[in-house]
C-alpha cells in the first residue's frame, strides 16, 4: 500500500515533515522533553554529538553517550504534538520514504518521556520523580484509531470514571501501561503512579484564573484512590498520546516526571532544574 502525498508530506529533502529528520539521523532511543531548551542541556552530556536538527519548537539532537546512541527531542507541550511526533518517529523507521510504503520488517523504538508534573496525594514531596506506570487520557485521542479494546486497562478506566462522576459531554477516558521493559530497566527504585493527561494547563487541571471550572473539586476527588495498587499520582499533558501510540504502533513507551508542583498542598518547586538534571542523568546511564 503506497501511502498518499496528503498523508504523509515530506520536505523537499526527503526528511519527514515536522521532525526535519531523516532516518538515519535518529537513535534506536530516544528522550522526549517538552521544553526545547532541555535538549542542550541533555545533549551536553553526550560524548559526541552528531546530528542537530530544528523546525519550530521541535528540536533534535543525536550523539553517543558512553558509546549508545542516543537522540534526544523536544516536544513542547500538549497531546496534539505528541500525535505528530510518534508517528513521525515511527514513520522514520517503519515506513520506507522514498517509496512511501511500509517496511516489511518492524522496528520498535524506546521512547522515554522526561518531563514535569503535578501531584495529587500530599505525601508526594516536590522535587521528586514519578515513572507512569499507567497513564489515563482525559484526551479521546486514541478514539482517533482502531484499536484493540484489550489495550485499556478497564479497571482503571472504570475507577477514574466512579471516583471522579466522570461526565459524558467530557471525552472517553482511556487507560494504557507503560513499556514494562522500560520500568523495569529505568525506573525500577522510583515511586510509581497513574498519571493523569489532561488537554490543557488551566481548567483541564483544576487551575482557575477568570473562567470557573466545570468540575471545581475534580482533583480533590482523586486524593486517596487506588487502582491495582497504585495510586491516582501526577497530572500533567502528554503521557497518554505518547503510551497510546507507542502500543498501538509497537514501541516501547515510559514517562517519568519530575515533581514541581502539589496540588492537594498548594506548593510549587522554588528551583527544580537539579531534579531534572539527575533524571536525566540517571535515565542516560540506564537506557
Amino acid at each position: 500500500m503506497k501511502i498518499k502525498p496528503s498523508e504523509m508530506p515530506l520536505q523537499a529533502d526527503g526528511s519527514v515533515y515536522h521532525l526535519n529528520l531523516h532516518p538515519d539521523e535518529l537513535a534506536d532511543t530516544v528522550l522526549l522533553v517538552g521544553d526545547p531548551g532541555r535538549v542542550s542541556v541533555v545533549s551536553a552530556k553526550f560524548d559526541v554529538i552528531e546530528v542537530k536538527k530544528q523546525n519550530r519548537e521541535i528540536i533534535t539532537h543525536t550523539g553517543l553517550y558512553k558509546n549508545k546512541r542516543v537522540s534526544v527531542l523536544s516536544t513542547g507541550m500538549g497531546i496534539g504534538n505528541l500525535d505528530i511526533i510518534v508517528n513521525e518517529l515511527d514513520a522514520l523507521v517503519n515506513i520506507d520514504l522514498q517509496k512511501k510504503t511500509p517496511k516489511e520488517t518492524h522496528k520498535s523504538l524506546n521512547l522515554i518521556r522526561l518531563g514535569t508534573c503535578g501531584a495529587l496525594q500530599p505525601d508526594i514531596d516536590i522535587d521528586t520523580g514519578i515513572a507512569s506506570a499507567y497513564s489515563v487520557g482525559m484526551d479521546g485521542l486514541l478514539h482517533y484509531y482502531q484499536h484493540d479494546p484489550t489495550l485499556i486497562e478497564n479497571e482503571i478506566v472504570s475507577t477514574f470514571i466512579d471516583k471522579t462522576a466522570w461526565r459524558n459531554n467530557l471525552p472517553k477516558p482511556y487507560a494504557i501501561a507503560a513499556s514494562t521493559k522500560l520500568l523495569e530497566q529505568i525506573a525500577f527504585d522510583l515511586r510509581k503512579g497513574i498519571t493523569l493527561t489532561a488537554p490543557g494547563f488551566y481548567g483541564p487541571q483544576c487551575r482557575m484564573l477568570r473562567l470557573p471550572l466545570g468540575i471545581p473539586d475534580f482533583a480533590e476527588r482523586l486524593r486517596n484512590i487506588e487502582s491495582k495498587g497504585l495510586q491516582f499520582a501526577n497530572m500533567e499533558m502528554e503521557s497518554s498520546a505518547l503510551y497510546c501510540l507507542s502500543k498501538l504502533l509497537g514501541h516501547n513507551a515510559l514517562a517519568i516526571c519530575v515533581v514541581i508542583a502539589n496540588r492537594a498542598n498548594k506548593t510549587f518547586s522554588k528551583e527544580y532544574h537539579t531534579a531534572m538534571d539527575n533524571l536525566i542523568n540517571m535515565t542516560l546511564e540506564r537506557v
